[in-house]
């Protein structure tokens, strides 16, 4: 008898529909992983990552209100991440607050506090374990959750800014961003008279008329919410 071969990415969605199943009869879901993994000792701590979490929700509203810096190249749902982490991990100095259009009273006024990080800690956005096991400055959708996140829950009202959301729609996955206000992502596609970046409510998108995007427990294409592996807790 042939024996049918499954892909990595459904062999883990499969898990992943599993840990859910099992998240709902037990009451910590907040333990289950998608792998066991040894602590990574460049973790930010809980104030580090305090920290990250309003620059990191800073940055992609930027992109929101402004529109994307031309420093940002890669423009998808991923790209997106991508882009906030490297930026958020960079000192935010006059330099980089003056290229960021952040130098007006109403902005530095504002600020986050910054985050003291180790030479270590500012080179996480270069080494993004990829699906291979490899380690890079690029990973897809799939490999950011796969690969360097955790699962959180499929309940929405678990999750904090700068969590992901990931929906599986078959051939496409997605990432939106939760910034707690709204829920930030990128279309993935680019037009001359559109920069693909998206923000809606999130009782609007609980209401989406295409229910594949409903980021709802019972919807099967929403797998849940995900926490970046660096961030603590």
């Amino acid at each position: 008898m042939r024996r049918l071969r499954v892909s990595p990415r459904r062999a883990w969605l499969a898990r992943m529909a599993s840990l859910c199943a099992l998240a709902s009869l037990a009451p910590y879901a907040h333990a289950l992983t998608t792998t066991a993994a040894s602590p990574d000792p460049d973790a930010l701590s809980p104030q580090q990552s305090a920290a990250f979490r309003a620059w990191f929700a800073r940055i992609v509203d930027q992109q929101m209100r402004r529109g994307p810096t031309p420093r940002w190249t890669q423009r998808d749902c991923a790209g997106l991440v991508r882009f906030a982490v490297g930026e958020t991990l960079r000192p935010h100095d006059t330099k980089w607050l003056r290229a960021n259009g952040m130098t007006s009273l109403a902005d530095t006024s504002s600020m986050p506090p910054e985050l003291q990080l180790s030479a270590s800690q500012r080179t996480i956005a270069n080494r993004w374990t990829q699906l291979d096991g490899s380690t890079g400055a690029y990973a897809s959708a799939i490999a950011l959750i796969q690969r360097n996140s955790r699962f959180v829950s499929k309940d929405v009202n678990q999750a904090l800014p700068g969590d992901l959301l990931f929906f599986d729609q078959g051939d496409d996955q997605h990432l939106m961003i939760w910034l707690d206000r709204y829920i930030a992502y990128h279309t993935g596609t680019v037009t001359p008279t559109d920069t693909g970046l998206r923000a809606v409510a999130v009782s609007d998108l609980m209401q989406w008329k295409d229910s594949r995007w409903q980021p709802l427990d019972g919807n099967p294409n929403f797998v849940g919410v995900f926490r970046l592996d660096f961030l603590t807790p």
